[in-house]
């Protein structure tokens, strides 16, 4: 016998934090969770800044509401960044958040989600297998923000990237140095040698060396005290010993003095972002020279960033942003979107209208249930 049930609703907000340009879900994401029989309502707006229009939106079949109406009678709200809990109060009891939620910074927020019986899921804390490496959000808006560093950083740099041969002689190629060799270093690596740098990188995970190559970058690595083999917890590299560190330091000195461009990357979940360049290291590059601090949102990479402006030390300007995905926001909502729509739909039953996440996927994402705070990364 078919039984007619009624279709899961699913709510996307407009973002409310300061910068955020993204937005959770595209006019193709819109039909393809359609397709699976939902019911998808946007609030007025929400994709202004990615270039979406409620229009486009409407014609790929979802509602438009204000945020009240968009809310009320939801199973699954969407976002980008975690909506504050006083907009969901329309929602179903018990019903699904997937977003970002920055747990280890923003414990209090995911306290907040457990009182309201609300289900957090936590994207950034999808795991690194294989198959959820379509789901992965932090993987596909670091490679964004790897590309755009080299291009703000190439906008501020005063001089050309690539050698240039004229009548009038002959320009020098820029040099580019990557500290970090993650999805954003490696994209990073990729956009510098394609606007004709010459690019080095390094990275504290020894077995980054072989990728650092194949992308046509020198690799710089410590070679007297020994590295991480492999990938740390994750995916990421860890926290290294004191004596690595020292000798890590002495290597970048020597080299970041050459450099005209340097892009850090390094993050440690849960934790403050490792210092990588000091002042005096600043000191020792040439005036003119630029470092785009991607670390800066988590307290920096670089001695002295500050997040959404273009700092000036000893001559060499260092910027960072808050955001820099969301610099890119059509594409980074796209991305950001289909993320969302490959997780949800890998566990859909058309059946019965419901998402049952499995354990190893679920487990690690799922932060809140049932009035609790079930996470075991947060609970430890």
């Amino acid at each position: 016998m078919l039984i007619d049930l009624p279709g899961v609703r699913i709510a996307i907000l407009k973002e409310r934090a300061a910068g955020e340009s993204r937005v959770a879900i595209t006019p193709e994401t819109v039909k393809k969770f359609a397709a699976l029989g939902a019911t998808l309502a946007v609030e007025k707006g929400a994709g202004e800044a990615a270039s979406i229009a409620d229009a486009d939106y409407k014609g790929a079949g979802a509602e438009i509401g204000s945020a009240d109406k968009v809310v009320e009678g939801a199973d699954i709200i969407l976002g980008v960044q975690a909506p504050d809990v006083s907009l969901l109060k329309g929602a179903n009891a018990g019903a699904m958040v997937a977003a970002t939620f920055d747990p280890f910074m923003q414990k209090d927020r995911v306290d907040v989600y457990a009182k309201a019986g609300l289900e957090a899921l936590s994207m950034e804390f999808m795991p690194r297998i294989t198959r959820a490496q379509s789901m992965d959000v932090l993987s596909s808006q670091s490679n964004l923000a790897g590309y755009k560093a080299v291009l703000v950083a190439a906008n501020i740099y005063g001089r050309a990237f690539p050698m240039m041969m004229t009548a009038a002689g002959t320009v020098s190629a820029a040099r580019a140095f990557i500290m970090g060799v993650g999805v954003a270093g490696l994209q990073a690596i990729a956009t510098a040698k394609r606007l004709g740098a010459q690019v080095s990188a390094t990275d504290v995970r020894s077995a980054t060396k072989e990728q650092i190559q194949s992308l046509g970058a020198k690799a710089i690595f410590v070679e007297s005290v020994e590295g991480i083999e492999g990938e740390g917890s994750g995916g990421y590299a860890t926290e290294m010993s004191d004596e690595y560190k020292a000798a890590q330091a002495e290597l970048v000195s020597s080299h970041i003095s050459k450099q005209d461009i340097v892009i850090t990357t390094a993050l440690i979940p849960g934790r403050a972002a490792p210092v990588l360049i000091t002042d005096a290291q600043i000191a020792s590059m040439k005036p003119g020279s630029v470092i785009f601090d991607l670390a800066v949102a988590q307290g920096g990479n670089v001695e002295g960033s500050k997040p959404d402006e273009v700092v000036e030390r000893h001559g060499v300007k260092i910027v960072g942003y808050s955001n820099t995905a969301g610099h890119l926001a059509a594409d980074s909502s796209a991305l950001f979107s289909r993320n969302l729509f490959n997780f949800l739909s890998a566990f859909w039953d058309k059946e019965t209208g419901r998402v049952e996440l499995d354990e190893e996927i679920g487990d690690a994402v799922r932060l809140t249930q049932g009035g609790k705070v079930v996470n075991e990364r947060l609970l430890g």
